[in-house]
């Protein structure tokens, strides 16, 4: 059993507007649904895993990874999602992707921990180096009433809620490719052509 501080959150529960309604997490890329690879590269860097996904469920539970919906139905956005996997976290740290990025840095996780010890920050986002990554954020887990509390207040903007808080970030340098992520239909194709 790990002894990691920290719980890998994948956020996989969005409406998919951009991708005609489809799933994103389960979209294939090179044959492999999204969700598997995002897993591959999370699993690592942390000691366990949860899965935000408000569709599909059995399907993202295949991974061995309990999955939660959002509290609330009606697709609120990633800050619902971030909200129910704080609820649930059981480690001092939540670490939040999306399941639409397949090749943040291997070193996601030791980076905004590092920085948060040194800190002591509420929560420690990245930084591609033009802007701030903000659902690649390492969170306290004692921010779960004030996630909760922002939902109800009707906020859905992770940024402006993250913005009351004492954040951090940290630039990886070089990394803008590391945050690309597949919005619609022709990300996937143009990442496949240039493979």
């Amino acid at each position: 059993m790990s002894r990691s501080p920290i719980t890998g959150g994948v956020l996989a529960g969005g409406r998919g507007r951009r991708m005609q309604g489809r799933d994103k997490g389960l979209l294939l890329y090179q044959g492999q649904p999204l969700i598997e690879q995002v897993l591959a590269r999370l699993q690592p860097q942390v000691g366990t895993v949860l899965i935000s996904a408000n569709r599909h469920p059995d399907r993202y539970a295949q991974y061995g990874w309990p999955v939660f919906a959002d509290a609330q139905p009606g697709f609120h956005g990633p800050l619902a999602g971030i909200a129910q996997l704080l609820a649930r976290v059981e480690t001092p740290f939540l670490l939040t992707v999306p399941c639409d990025t397949i090749g943040f840095p291997e070193s996601l996780a030791d980076t905004l921990l590092a920085r948060q010890r040194a800190t002591n920050a509420d929560l420690v986002v990245a930084h591609d180096g033009e802007q701030a990554q903000y659902l690649f954020a390492l969170y306290r887990r004692e921010l779960a009433s004030s996630a909760q509390h922002a939902l109800s207040a009707g906020e859905r903007a992770v940024w402006r809620w993250q913005a009351t808080l004492h954040r951090i970030e940290v630039t990886f340098a070089d990394a803008q490719q590391a945050f690309r992520n597949f919005n619609c239909p022709a990300d996937l194709d143009a990442a496949a052509a240039r493979q």
